[in-house]
């Protein structure tokens, strides 16, 4: 197999449940501080805890439009223009014609669609607002990226569940390696904390009513969480002729499919091993060679097991495991990207955060899952995985400048 050309990353933005910027975000996963809290939205039903995206505000919303905007697409802007800005990039001045938009989502804009339906049902359809549609269909956060942005090359919306940002990752690499591109902005944006949401996940056993511990023997279930991320993919030809500084390199890049079950992943955990050991040949490195995993790590039970036991196979000499999730909870389709991210984030700073929540890990699992605080760690090449609902699986590789 010939190795594909890699792409580069130049700038990254996050809006979490942990600060609605890049620093806070770090900042809360190197502590494995949680940011779980009772949501009054959710009160009466048998899981209240949610992680919420504190109050938002940034110049990009104070165009005219935005106050229309669902919350995903206002996460997904803020995130989006972070990282353009992190990346030294004007879309005032770039040929929009040479950039791509792929974003990443499982659920549209949620919200919008609940306001919708009770207006429908409490004061009939005159009533329902005619930015309904607008602001919920799933490839909006696409759309109003493109719009705002100037973008007039290919604008792609991925929906593989859980799995959605990374396949997002890799539709860019693509792009950008067929040079139908030569900057991509890549965006995994959730805002599906709603009632309906939270009892569908709670009806499935997926939920904790007492908070994300990935890995860890009492584990019980995931935590909802909100939030976007955003990376700015660029061909290293581009990046390079405009002195551009890479925070990482994307190297690798797999998915597949299990095509065993609707919600419940391969009992062996065969299309997970299938999606790593893919990335890996994509990027041409060996296990051996990788030097920390960032794992999906919902902290269920069967997912949590699953994946420790393809750890094991796939990586023998044990490198630090470490999920994000016990601080952040999980942003289901927005998570890919938020997590690759904090995988160039650990990379640059030969650091690999602990897993929040964390306080024995399940003695069954055999795998070395940071815990407690940050470990220092050189690495030069890291995974990570992202696993969903349909059976959908996607990772990344990601490796220092």
């Amino acid at each position: 197999m010939s190795r594909r050309p890699e792409a580069v990353v130049t700038g990254l933005g996050l809006v979490t449940a942990a600060g609605c910027d890049l620093d806070s975000t770090w900042s809360a996963v190197r502590a494995g501080r949680s940011t779980a809290a009772a949501d009054e939205l959710l009160t009466g039903l048998p899981v209240s805890l949610s992680c919420r995206v504190p109050d938002l505000d940034h110049p990009v919303l104070h165009r005219r439009g935005a106050a229309h905007l669902d919350p995903v697409d206002r996460f997904a802007l803020v995130a989006a223009a972070q990282a353009l800005e992190h990346a030294g990039l004007d879309p005032q001045q770039w040929d929009g014609s040479r950039v791509a938009v792929v974003t990443g989502g499982g659920m549209g804009g949620v919200r919008t669609q609940d306001e919708a339906l009770e207006r429908l049902a409490r004061r009939g359809p005159e009533f329902v607002s005619p930015y309904f549609l607008p602001g919920y269909l799933i490839n909006m956060a696409c759309a109003n990226l493109a719009l705002r942005f100037r973008v007039t090359g290919p604008a792609l919306s991925t929906s593989t569940a859980c799995a959605s940002g990374t396949t997002a990752l890799g539709l860019a690499r693509d792009l950008l390696a067929t040079r139908q591109c030569d900057i991509a902005l890549v965006c995994g944006a959730e805002a599906a904390v709603s009632r309906l949401v939270v009892t569908g996940f709670s009806q499935l056993g997926a939920l904790s009513g007492t908070g994300s511990r990935p890995f860890d023997a009492t584990r019980d279930g995931f935590v909802i969480a909100e939030g976007a991320g955003a990376l700015v993919l660029e061909r290293p030809e581009h990046a390079a002729a405009r002195a551009a500084r890479p925070v990482a390199r994307l190297i690798g890049y797999a998915s597949s499919t299990d095509a065993h079950h609707l919600v419940a992943p391969h009992p062996e955990g065969r299309g997970a091993e299938q999606a790593v050991r893919g990335a890996l040949a994509d990027a041409d490195v060996g296990p051996a060679d990788v030097g920390h995993v960032n794992a999906h790590g919902t902290s269920t039970r069967q997912n949590d097991h699953i994946e420790a036991a393809v750890l094991r196979r796939v990586f023998p000499h044990q490198p630090p495991v470490t999920s994000a999730k016990g601080t952040l909870g999980h942003t289901l389709g927005a998570s890919g990207v938020i997590e690759a991210a904090l995988t160039a984030l650990a990379l640059a700073e030969d650091t690999v955060p602990p897993t929040g929540g964390l306080r024995a890990t399940d003695a069954g699992m055999d795998i070395d899952v940071v815990s407690g605080t940050a470990r220092m760690h050189t690495s030069s090449v890291a995974v990570s995985n992202s696993f969903g609902f349909g059976g959908h699986n996607a990772v990344v590789v990601l490796a220092s400048p």
